[in-house]
């Protein structure tokens, strides 16, 4: 794992190596791994998450975000998901659902990372006043 800052945000790259990530244990692991650092994305390769973490019946993907969220957190699961979403109704409904939002994140690449992170630096939206003030990084 490594600390880097992309678009001006700190990110905690896990390694593409190591054993399979599934349990809420796990999620708290990477989610230690950002104590006494400003990190609050973690970027987790698709290919490091166990088999089951897209068959949504499972609960293993359910449980693992929620971790995330409550240490407010954001996880980006970085890779091809492609081959489960063109499968499942459910899961497409998952993914295009969590990228809707700040705590969850599908990306391919990235340079989609990049983008991604880049357009929430700079997004805007009204405050209390009305006026239209920059959106700070990862919502709490």
């Amino acid at each position: 794992m490594r600390i880097e800052t992309r678009q001006g945000v700190p990110l905690l790259l896990v390694d593409d190596d190591g054993g399979a990530l599934s349990t809420p244990e796990d999620a708290i692991a990477l989610i230690g791994e950002t104590y006494g650092s400003d990190v609050e994305t973690i970027v987790v390769p698709v290919g490091r998450l166990d088999a089951e973490f897209l068959h949504l019946r499972s609960g293993i993907a359910g449980e693992f975000v929620q971790k995330f969220v409550l240490y407010g957190k954001r996880l980006v699961i970085l890779g091809d998901v492609s081959g489960p979403v063109a499968e499942s109704s459910a899961v497409q409904a998952f993914v295009a659902e969590s990228n809707r939002g700040d705590h969850l994140w599908f990306t391919a690449d990235l340079d989609g990372l990049d983008a991604r992170l880049h357009s929430s630096n700079t997004a805007t939206e009204p405050g209390a006043d009305g006026r239209v003030e920059p959106t700070p990084g990862p919502a709490r």
